[in-house]
């Protein structure tokens, strides 16, 4: 500023032209994350014969991380720690937010500081689409599909438990992906809406409308935004896709899309069901990537692409058979392996890194890259990672944890460490009784043998390392070490 120019104005002028000029250049935030997408099927690593040119485009441009994982391969306990940056056991999402978990209070509680009560305070307009699952359901049940059972899904998120989000078009859990349901940012909760469009293209039409933001009803023109898009496929029920991307695989023969020694044959019964889901899922996937690249479209048309951190990502993976896991809450790679992928023009330089990022890291990580590292609350778990992001200098880790917790009992289940090397999972049973897991994956990249009996040494110092971390996070499944 000229020097004349700016003796000659008040103060609070002065202040305000900073703060204009800070808000102009604080970065947007687009959070793009489909549910159960494995990272093998992104098409640009060739490990799958998926279809994903907008993906592969958007790759050239980004950080691709190629040892990202969802610690908890679980939908709301990976949700839990995607927004609150805590261990499943701090952040009360111990387990998928249903009727019966309610009993063990499993649920996102209301004043945890999420990275968008973050950005809240910092001035952004923020906006919700698609899936949340964080709520558990309570009496009177609301009236959709998934409520009739024993169990319990779908909840209405009021706005006290939206941790600033202003804009909401969201819904629990539901899983017709082409008739799905939703509720408004005024929505009452029995006034959902059904909306005969397929789930994501429903949603990037919304996001659409939110960065084009027509006489500035969805969010305050001149102030930088956040908008998370999270898209339900390709999550089963993988026949639920439009035709029209059913296409891109329908004269594939099925086998030629069987890819892995870990898939069991034809005649078998998961060998069946990965060949009877294959192609749904692949299609589902490849229209994922479409909206996708109609998201990235409308930022670049409106001006916003040079100045939004973009991110793409999945709460976790799915077997869909492999390994005779049906889905995902396991540790295989199918399962805990993500795609993750973060654009963030004239800061970060595309490359492909394989530092071992954990889902806790998202939160203290984006908050860093967006100049707000110091605004992360000090009991946030995870790690942040924009240090070296931004300058290829710094530490990593390695290992990285997992978890699953069974029923309620956090003595008891699963727990473990991967490296870039092994994946380590003890199983500790109610009965005592104990399975120890040890899979080599350099030598074994399909983890089709488990060595644990083989290896006593890597066994003994993987131990170790497994107890570091359950004594950071004061987890009692440590005395199962003891």
């Amino acid at each position: 500023m000229n020097k004349i120019l700016a003796t000659s104005l008040p103060l609070l002028t002065l202040f305000c032209l900073g703060a204009t000029a800070q808000k102009k250049s604080a970065p947007n935030l687009i959070f793009v994350f489909p549910d159960e997408m494995r990272a093998q099927t992104l098409g640009f690593l060739g490990q799958e014969k998926v279809q994903t040119p907008v993906l592969n485009r958007f790759a050239s441009e980004s950080v691709y991380f190629s040892n990202a994982i969802s610690n908890y391969p679980l939908c709301s306990p990976t949700r839990g720690m995607i927004f609150s940056g805590l261990y499943p056991l701090k952040s009360k999402v111990i387990g998928n937010c249903t009727s019966i978990s309610a009993k063990y209070g499993c649920e996102l509680p209301e004043n945890t500081r999420c990275w968008s009560d973050v950005l809240k305070e910092q001035g952004y307009t923020l906006g919700y689409i698609g899936k949340w699952h964080l709520d558990s359901p309570h009496e009177p049940f609301v009236n959709t599909s998934n409520n009739v059972g024993d169990e319990k899904w779908n909840e209405w998120t009021p706005p006290s438990r939206r941790h600033g989000f202003d804009y909401w078009h969201s819904y629990g859990t539901y899983d017709r992906h082409l008739r799905p349901m939703y509720w408004d940012t005024e929505a009452s909760r029995d006034s959902f809406k059904y909306y005969d469009e397929w789930g994501p293209e429903h949603e990037a039409n919304k996001a659409i409308d939110f960065i084009q933001n027509k006489n500035g009803k969805l969010r305050k023109d001149g102030q930088p935004f956040a908008l998370v898009i999270s898209m339900n496929p390709p999550h089963m029920d993988y026949k639920a896709v439009p035709q029209r991307y059913k296409d891109i695989y329908k004269d594939i023969p099925v086998e030629s899309l069987i890819t892995k020694p870990s898939i069991d044959p034809a005649g078998t019964k998961w060998g069946d069901h990965y060949r009877n889901c294959v192609r749904d899922y692949y299609s589902a996937i490849s229209g994922v990537d479409e909206q996708f690249g109609r998201i990235l479209a409308a930022l670049k048309d409106f001006g916003l692409e040079e100045n939004t951190i973009v991110v793409f990502t999945s709460d976790h993976g799915d077997c869909m058979g492999i390994h005779g896991e049906q889905t995902k809450n396991n540790p295989y790679e199918e399962a805990m392996r993500v795609p993750l992928l973060i654009r963030f023009p004239g800061r970060l330089k595309p490359h492909t890194d394989d530092i071992l990022l954990s889902t806790l890291d998202l939160y203290p990580t984006l908050m860093g890259l967006m100049g707000f590292g110091s605004a992360v609350p000090n009991e946030v778990d995870g790690e942040n990672r924009a240090g070296y992001l931004l300058t290829g200098k710094g530490p990593k880790p390695e290992s990285q944890w997992y978890m699953r917790i069974s029923d309620g009992r956090s003595d008891l289940g699963l727990r473990g460490v991967r490296t870039v090397r092994y994946t380590f999972v003890i199983d500790q049973q109610n009965d005592n009784r104990r399975n120890v897991m040890l899979f080599d994956r350099r030598e074994d990249p399909f983890e089709m043998k488990n060595i644990a009996n083989e290896q006593p040494a890597v066994i003994q110092h993987l131990t170790q390392v497994l107890r570091q971390w359950l004594i950071k996070y004061n987890d009692p499944w440590l005395k199962n070490l003891e």
